[in-house]
């Protein structure tokens, strides 16, 4: 399961649809980033994306 929960990460970024989308591009981000491809990570791409949405490392801008 991740961690933090869904629940948790709406008081960050209020909408699901939104934040289904931050998560995924910073998944995305990184999976085909350099140090993803070199360094050993515990965490899925997916997973380490909700921690730094949680820990307010992504933040969600309007296009």
């Amino acid at each position: 399961m991740i961690r933090p929960s869904i629940d948790e990460l709406l008081e960050k970024i209020d909408d699901r649809y939104s934040l289904v989308i931050a998560a995924s591009k910073r998944a995305r981000q990184i999976m085909e980033s350099e140090q993803y491809e070199e360094a050993v990570y515990v965490d899925k791409p997916v997973t380490q994306a909700a921690k730094e949405i949680m820990d307010g490392k992504v933040v969600m801008t309007s296009e």
